[in-house]
């Protein structure tokens, strides 16, 4: 992979939009043709390709845009790490193979976690040499973390750890987990919920692979059989544990990833751009049902884009977003199911026949139809982010007899 190892990074006072232009000109010619999901070219990348990739965006100043220099971060505000998300979002390039570290165990332990940890853990997750999955759900507490049933029991310096954690997203590659567990009872609901690092190749630690439905094992079951783990992995005291987890939870909903608004465009660029390459497809853009649907996918991702830039205006006033994460959570997930409903009626007309590139767009939609059936359940279902918001925003009664 050729990347451009010593780039000059724009000064923070140059502001936004010189940091913007730098961003895209780098991406543009830096991403090689087979990491391009719209490219004839592309192949799936592995996972060291990824990992070498992002280390490249890392080191170009693309990433770990807001957290603290002392910590291999650039210091920078929102406002810069937004501009960099829309260039990242207008290529169609792979998704990022350490999100749970960068996205939310960085930012816990910013938070909560000792000098310590600050000093080992942050530098790690930005050079790509650590890779963390997230232990949050269990079979009987998905959304609902208050029912979370494995338990961490203190023994002098160190815990013992037993339980069960589903849906654990990249735990196969991982070496740590941001772990979830209970000191007390399920009876204590959001009392005495602790937070904890744990190395995934610490003694009693087993996973099981889960196949989706796309046909991957990105998912798995953890099982923790007596598992030890010193006091020093500890990530806060025990009852920092919920407050830890619910800032996880609106920093992921409301922060994370915004690019994708910017990724949705690229994606409905991509497939326009595979109707308009064969004779057939093209018919469908001048017919009147799917210029419509078209057209309300695009209102969508503006929608969406709006939602993105006003948190950030919020948050850089010093505003909590707090709630107001589940309506961008919700918005984007149910957004972007029904794109993909759309982009899969169109591309189930390709044929044998159709051109290379709605060949291509076919391998891609297909694919990405079936991960989006996902969407509207992790990082908080559908069901949980309306409740959220007619308790926590709209101020409505839990009864409505």
């Amino acid at each position: 992979m050729h990347t451009e190892k010593n780039p000059a990074i724009p000064d923070a006072s140059a502001g936004p939009a010189v940091y913007r232009q730098y961003a895209r000109e780098w991406l543009r010619a830096n991403l090689p043709e087979h990491m391009r999901a719209d490219s004839l070219a592309y192949r799936t990348p592995t996972v060291d390709e990824c990992r070498d990739w992002e280390a490249s965006m890392y080191d170009a100043g693309l990433a770990g845009m807001t957290w603290p220099k002392v910590y291999g971060g650039l210091g920078l505000t929102l406002r810069e790490h937004l501009v960099v998300n829309k260039e990242v979002g207008a290529l169609a390039m792979p998704e990022s193979v350490s999100s749970i570290g960068k996205e939310l165990a960085g930012p816990i332990i910013q938070t909560v976690g000792t000098e310590e940890q600050k000093q080992f853990f942050l530098p790690r997750i930005l050079s790509m040499r650590n890779y963390w999955c997230q232990g949050f759900s269990e079979p009987d507490a998905g959304s609902d973390l208050a029912r979370l049933r494995t338990k961490a029991v203190q023994e002098g310096d160190t815990w013992r750890i037993n339980g069960q954690k589903i849906w654990t997203s990249g735990a196969a590659k991982a070496h740590y987990c941001l772990l979830l567990t209970r000191t007390g009872t399920v009876a204590d609901k959001h009392r005495g919920l602790l937070m904890f690092a744990v190395p995934m190749d610490t003694p009693g630690i087993r996973v099981v692979p889960i196949k989706s439905i796309d046909g991957k094992e990105s998912f798995a079951e953890v099982f923790f059989d007596n598992v030890v783990v010193p006091d020093s992995a500890r990530l806060g005291t025990p009852d920092e544990g919920w407050n830890a987890a619910i800032r996880v939870l609106s920093i992921e909903r409301a922060t994370n990833r915004m690019y994708r608004a910017w990724r949705f465009e690229c994606e409905l660029r991509q497939l326009i751009a595979a109707c308009k390459s064969d004779p057939e497809l093209s018919k469908l853009l001048d017919d009147g049902y799917y210029q419509r649907r078209i057209g309300d996918v695009l209102g969508e991702i503006d929608a969406l884009k709006g939602l993105v830039e006003r948190t950030v205006d919020q948050l850089m006033a010093g505003d909590k977003i707090g709630a107001r994460g589940s309506l961008t959570k919700l918005h984007w997930s149910e957004c972007h199911q029904a794109f993909m409903g759309l982009a899969l009626s169109i591309v189930s007309k390709v044929t044998p026949r159709s051109s290379a590139l709605a060949q291509r767009a076919r391998k891609h939609f297909t694919t990405a139809y079936l991960f989006a059936r996902a969407e509207t359940i992790y990082a908080g279902t559908t069901e949980v982010q309306l409740d959220i918001i007619a308790q926590r925003i709209m101020d409505l009664p839990k009864d409505l007899k």
